[in-house]
């Protein structure tokens, strides 16, 4: 190894805190080998807040090991070792992970053709196989604190070894890494898996499988709200929503390519007849079939063909989370076929329909959501369909657009589908991690695999371009964004119960039972709650299930045909007329307040 050389620096765009986090995630295994000898390393990236590592070990860390890691890596930090690059030739670095038992890292360059390959060493004792960046020694890492491990398989395949996943988190300060703390805490409350099974709107079940949510009532009458919202608002914009089954031939997916792409991720063939069907795991090849049906002029488009569509996607069990990773979900999917002359302004339009639906849940631009445009690896020809000028044009298009919009946008490459660049609507969990939100995709390949066609003003045939989109997105994943932004407390149009009618004694249940028929005929959700509980405890008990509205009625209110009217939070409103707060309520419903 004479002939290794060593840099002290390499260039990156990535920012100052992840190559802290990166470099932290290093000296976690410095810590580790050097407390359990024996240990196999995986690896270990910067992540959001922090940093993990995986790690092969003969036996399960406790939390006292987790902190005896944490101590051995301050020591790491007081003692500020240098942080070099080392260039080590290919077949040298394979006979010395060999050598250390380094399994995985050895695995690892298989997928690595590089002559010379990168590890970065700290001080004179531990050697990582790394691209970098890393700081220039150990004492320039931030505040940090190892949090919890867990299992994740080798390279995220259940076949391959389960390993052992310590996290830390890692900030510039001290208050960064309390106020992270104070975040978590807020972030339980706010969970959806646990506010979900406390207001009772959604179960899993062993029996049915990992993945498949069963919403009950009133999980199901949030759904029902949405799904009514956003078909009622695609109409109105010129969509043509349609119904298509959840299972096709494989052939269907294998001509629009998808089954080579993703047949890891969508669930096991089914013979029927001697014919091979799958659950479907997108629409854009049904919705291809309904446009194919007859000839199209350049008149009819363009055609925004729109789907509430059920879709099935075998996610891994590690990867499932509540409604945020479900196997089983609904996505509010379009796809427009139009001319390329069309494709910015259909673009822009859908954009403006998520913007708008964005606007009714109450999310806000630049602080609640951003723009990611997705790019091509064009270098990954296996991914990605091979045709320069078909990218160029179409990732063209989308840089353009985001100019003339407000929002704050950012570029990632390799984040595209197969079949064309996509802008990505982004948004931040509870627990601060980038979910992708909505999507709108710009498709310059299924035309040519359904051999899409229209006639255009001279009569001759033309290919269109797709455009596919999701307004409100997954209804699992926005539910749960939502339910996490709520704190469970929907706003009253989305409110599974509206309003709890609460008489004092027995002698007013008639008159609540006539007032909640009334409601419930112009569609508001009222329950009655006349159970020989003190009212106290039957206004709590509403109060805890964040119903908006609780109506007290008793000798007062009747004689007046009035209700007592106490909203979940703020100061009682007081005694109002029955129709008056049927007007007020029905205003809130309809302008969708929040």
């Amino acid at each position: 190894m004479q002939n290794n050389k060593v840099e002290e620096k390499v260039e990156s765009n990535v920012s100052e805190i992840e190559v802290k986090r990166h470099s932290s995630a290093h000296i976690l295994g410095q810590a580790v080998l050097e407390l359990f000898p024996d240990a196999k390393l995986g690896i270990g990236p910067a992540i959001d807040n922090g940093f993990y590592y995986d790690f092969d070990l003969s036996k399960p860390l406790s939390s006292d090991d987790l902190q005896k890691i944490e101590d051995r890596m301050y020591e790491i930090k007081k003692q500020d070792l240098a942080i070099n690059q080392v260039m080590i030739p290919r077949d040298e670095a394979i006979d010395m992970l060999n050598q250390k038992g380094q399994i995985y890292k050895a695995e690892l360059l298989n997928d690595i053709k590089d002559e010379q390959i990168s590890f970065f060493k700290t001080g004179d004792v531990f050697e990582d196989m790394c691209k970098g960046p890393h700081v220039k020694s150990t004492g320039m890492i931030g505040i940090f604190k190892l949090t919890t491990t867990a299992a994740a398989y080798w390279k995220g395949d259940e076949k391959r070894p389960s390993l052992q996943r310590i996290y830390g988190i890692e900030f510039d300060t001290q208050e960064e890494v309390d106020k992270y703390f104070l975040m978590l805490e807020e972030a339980k409350k706010r969970d959806h898996r646990t506010l979900g099974k406390e207001l009772g709107l959604f179960i899993f079940s062993d029996l049915v499988g990992k993945g498949l949510p069963l919403w009950t009532k009133k999980g199901a009458t949030i759904r029902r709200e949405i799904e009514r919202f956003i078909v009622d608002e695609e109409i109105k914009r010129g969509y043509d929503h349609v119904y298509t089954p959840d299972i096709a031939k494989i052939d269907l997916y294998k001509k629009s390519g998808h089954y080579p792409y993703y047949k890891d991720s969508m669930y096991a063939p089914i013979v029927i007849d001697e014919e091979e069907f799958m659950l479907r795991p997108m629409t854009c090849p049904h919705h291809f079939q309904i446009y194919s049906s007859e000839k199209r002029s350049y008149r009819e488009l363009p055609m925004r063909i729109a789907e509430l569509a059920k879709l099935y996607r075998y996610e891994q069990s590690g990867e499932l989370s509540g409604l945020m990773r479900v196997r089983s979900f609904c996505l509010a999917d379009a796809h427009i076929i139009a001319t390329k002359a069309q494709a910015t302004d259909e673009i822009n339009k859908a954009l403006d329909l998520i913007e708008f639906a964005n606007g009714i849940f109450g999310l806000k631009p630049n602080e609640d959501y951003w723009y990611r445009l997705s790019l091509g690896d064009r270098k990954d020809t296996k991914k990605y369909f091979k045709d320069d000028a078909a990218w160029d044009h179409a990732e063209g298009i989308l840089r353009d657009l985001l100019k003339t919009r407000s929002v704050k946008s950012y570029e990632a490459e390799g984040e595209a589908a197969f079949y064309g660049p996509k802008l990505d609507i982004q948004m931040k969990n509870i627990l601060g991690k980038e979910e992708t939100a909505f999507t709108v995709q710009y498709d310059f390949v299924m035309p040519k695999r359904f051999e899409l066609r229209y006639t255009d003003e001279n009569g001759m045939e033309v290919e269109p371009i797709v455009i596919h989109r999701s307004s409100v997105g997954c209804i699992e994943r926005t539910i749960a964004l939502l339910i996490e932004r709520y704190a469970g407390a929907f706003p009253v149009w989305l409110a599974p119960t509206q309003v709890v009618l609460i008489p004092i004694g027995d002698k007013h249940v008639e008159y609540a039972k006539q007032l909640q028929k009334k409601m419930n005929a112009l569609n508001m959700r009222v329950e009655l709650d006349s159970r020989p509980e003190r009212m106290q405890s039957r206004i709590r008990d509403a109060q805890m299930q964040k119903v908006p509205y609780m109506l007290v009625m008793g000798d007062k209110e009747v004689e007046n045909d009035s209700v007592a009217v106490r909203p979940r939070i703020g100061k009682d409103m007081g005694m109002m007329k029955t129709e008056e707060f049927i007007l007020k309520l029905k205003a809130e419903i309809d302008e969708k307040k929040l």
